[in-house]
C-alpha cells in the first residue's frame, strides 16, 4: 500500500480537484460539471490501482454512490442542497470506502454547520436582505481532504491504524 506511486498520484489529483471545487464554490457558488465528471471518471482507475475486486468491492462503491445520489437528489428537490454539491458528493462516494464515506458525511455536516454559522453571522452583520447562500462545496471538499489525509496518506494512515 505504501509504495504505489500511481495510486498516490490519483489521490493527489483528487485532492487538487477537491481544492478547486472548494475554491470555485466559495467564489462563484458553483461547482463545474467538468470537475465532478473528472472525479467520477477517474474512480475506476483508483479501483484498479487499489486492487478492488468487481464483487463485492466495485459493486459496493457503486451501490454507495447510487444510494448517496438518491438521498442527495431528494435534498436537491427540496432545495436543501445545490446540484453541484450533489454531484461532488456522489463522485466522492465512488472513491471513498463505505465506512470512511460515512465518516466523511459526518465531518461534512459538522463543517457545514460551522460554515453556516460563519456565513450567517457575516450575512447579518452586513445587513444583507438577499437569500443566504452557503458554499457547501467547501465543507464537502474539506471533509474529503480530511479523509484523504487521515485514511490514505501513508504516515497518518499507519499512525491511525496503530492508535485505534
Amino acid at each position: 500500500m505504501l509504495d504505489d506511486p500511481f495510486k498516490y498520484g490519483l489521490l493527489a489529483g483528487l485532492a487538487i480537484a477537491l481544492l478547486i471545487a472548494g475554491f470555485t464554490d466559495l467564489r462563484t457558488r458553483q461547482i463545474g460539471n467538468w470537475l465532478t465528471g473528472a472525479i467520477a471518471l477517474a474512480a475506476p482507475l483508483f479501483w484498479w490501482a487499489s486492487g478492488l475486486t468487481l464483487w463485492p468491492g466495485v459493486a459496493m462503491q457503486v451501490g454507495v454512490a447510487l444510494a448517496a445520489f438518491a438521498v442527495l437528489a431528494g435534498l436537491f428537490a427540496m432545495r436543501a442542497m445545490g446540484g453541484g454539491d450533489v454531484k461532488l458528493l456522489t463522485a466522492l462516494a465512488l472513491w471513498i470506502e463505505p465506512e470512511w464515506f460515512l465518516r466523511l458525511v459526518m465531518m461534512m455536516a459538522l463543517l457545514g454547520g460551522v460554515l453556516t454559522l460563519v456565513f450567517g453571522a457575516w450575512h447579518v452583520t452586513r445587513r444583507r436582505k438577499d437569500r443566504l447562500a452557503i458554499p457547501y462545496g467547501v465543507a464537502i471538499a474539506s471533509a474529503g481532504l480530511w479523509v484523504l489525509t487521515v485514511h490514505y496518506w501513508p504516515p497518518v494512515a499507519v499512525a491511525s491504524s496503530v492508535l485505534g
